[in-house]
């Protein structure tokens, strides 16, 4: 990942992002070539980039109810 895609990034919040005040939740970005996730309370700390293979099989396991 080359920090210009993190700089030209548009971050989105999920639209069930807990909004009660402490800020816990995490943006998603659409780079090139991968996806980006930053927690949402530290957006200039570190940052998880993920091929978009990675992410569709995690979403996808997430939508089975593996992590629930």
């Amino acid at each position: 990942m080359r920090s210009s895609d993190l700089a030209l990034a548009t971050w989105r919040k999920s639209s069930r992002s807990n909004d009660g005040g402490d800020g816990a939740c995490v943006e998603v970005a659409g780079l090139r070539d991968e996806v980006a996730l930053r927690d949402s309370k530290n957006p200039f700390g570190p940052v998880l980039a993920f091929t978009r293979a990675e992410w569709w099989a995690f979403l996808g396991r997430i939508r089975a109810g593996e992590f629930g």
